[in-house]
């Protein structure tokens, strides 16, 4: 399978799950359809970022880990998460509403992530369309917001 697609489902699977070793997460990827070797895997996860963080029990679990992410730029992404009041799916790419007047503040965070799956954006007021890379599935594209701002996709389903 191809990296691109690999790296958000190994992103997600260590977001819902706590993985203590490589041969779990890849059988976790083994169960989503995905077969690679450890040494790939090694480096995905390198790539990621992740690290292996103690898990409160005398054991280690593997964390992926906000790279110097200052209590600004948290409170940034808690705002940015607060702004987004509606995700609509059209023709393979998304519109995301905002309140009047985030929208451009939105998408600047949104193409600042760093994230491959995403092409780029293109804002108005209140609603940013946008543009996954070629081959980037509508699920992938949600799982890429989901990554960039944790806790989205729960929020909107609350309102």
């Amino acid at each position: 399978m191809q990296k691109a697609k690999r790296l958000p489902v190994i992103e997600k699977i260590l977001t819902e799950t706590f993985i203590s070793s490589q041969d779990e997460l890849l059988r976790k990827l083994k169960a989503k359809g995905i077969s690679c070797t450890q040494a790939t895997l090694s480096r995905d996860l390198r790539q990621l970022g992740v690290s292996r963080v103690p898990d409160g029990s005398g054991g280690y679990r593997y964390s992926l880990v906000e790279k110097n992410t200052s209590p600004a730029e948290r409170e940034t992404k808690l705002h940015i998460i607060s702004v987004i009041s509606e995700i609509v799916e059209a023709k393979g790419l998304l519109l995301v509403k905002t309140i009047p007047g985030n929208a451009n503040a939105t998408a600047f965070y949104i193409d600042n992530a760093g994230r491959n799956e995403i092409a780029g954006t293109v804002a108005g007021d209140d609603t940013i369309l946008v543009i996954p890379r070629d081959g980037i599935s509508r699920k992938q594209l949600h799982t890429c917001l989901e990554i960039i701002l944790p806790g989205l996709h729960e929020r909107l389903k609350k309102s």
